[in-house]
């Protein structure tokens, strides 16, 4: 018997998730950004974020077992997110929230993912299961790293297989693994001293303010649909190369 779903995108607030599993503690938790190569339903735009895209499809193909979505829409995730957290309310139980509370010092959260010497690929993975499987990771010893990778979960994850080990993570994902997702200061922070690739989907609205940054620590802006290209690739592998 296939198990009712509570569905989600970006990063909801903690005493959400934790009162819907008290109500729901059977229900498998779905994180509808996520790629699960489902068949394209066409809903969207084709110049639009893959992400979006994602949410979107995902919860109309999973329709039939989703009983609830927690749906962030402020500056935690994105505009976009606003818009379809109306939009969808016409089809499936929604509940919006906002989670933009301010870091009270960004020098002392605590990362160990971030700063950790696994693949990088997975401490993407590891920070955002933990949002609703919560679990303690301070066993992770910080490595001093090499490059910085800053920015969000890519639609393809296996690009990330790309960067060394001791890449350290900055933007979204830091913010998303600090407890903070809506807080610009430590979204943009980054350190000066690493070269650092700063990443988004393309047609996102972060794209502005990873090429801003890109521009203002001399490091390298990607922008990348729904598959990487070859040309992106290059770009990514030069940078650490050359770097």
């Amino acid at each position: 018997m296939k198990k009712d779903i509570i569905a989600f995108w970006g990063y909801p607030r903690i005493e959400l998730i934790e009162e819907t599993k008290q109500i729901y503690p059977d229900a498998l938790w779905v994180d509808l950004d996520i790629n699960y190569n489902y068949p394209d339903l066409k809903l969207t735009p084709d110049n639009y974020c893959t992400i979006i895209k994602n949410i979107i499809n995902n919860a109309f193909y999973l329709k039939d077992r989703i009983i609830k979505i927690l749906a962030p829409k402020g500056k935690d995730k994105c505009d976009s997110a606003y818009f379809i957290s109306e939009l969808l309310k016409n089809e499936f139980d929604i509940v919006q929230s906002v989670f933009e509370d301010k870091c009270p010092n960004i020098n002392k959260i605590k990362i160990p993912i971030s700063k950790s010497a696994i693949p990088l690929k997975e401490k993407v993975e590891l920070i955002t299961k933990n949002i609703y499987e919560r679990k303690n990771y301070d066993y992770l010893k910080p490595q001093k790293p090499s490059f910085g990778f800053w920015g969000v979960p890519p639609n393809d994850l296996d690009i990330l297989n790309l960067f060394p080990c001791n890449t350290e993570i900055f933007g979204w994902l830091r913010s998303v693994e600090a407890g903070y997702p809506g807080d610009f200061e430590l979204e943009t922070y980054v350190d000066k001293e690493l070269p650092t690739i700063f990443f988004t989907q393309a047609f996102c609205s972060k794209t502005l303010l990873a090429k801003h940054l890109a521009n203002k620590y001399q490091g390298l802006f990607i922008d990348i649909d729904a598959i990487p290209t070859n040309s992106a690739k290059a770009k990514i592998e030069a940078f650490l190369k050359l770097r």
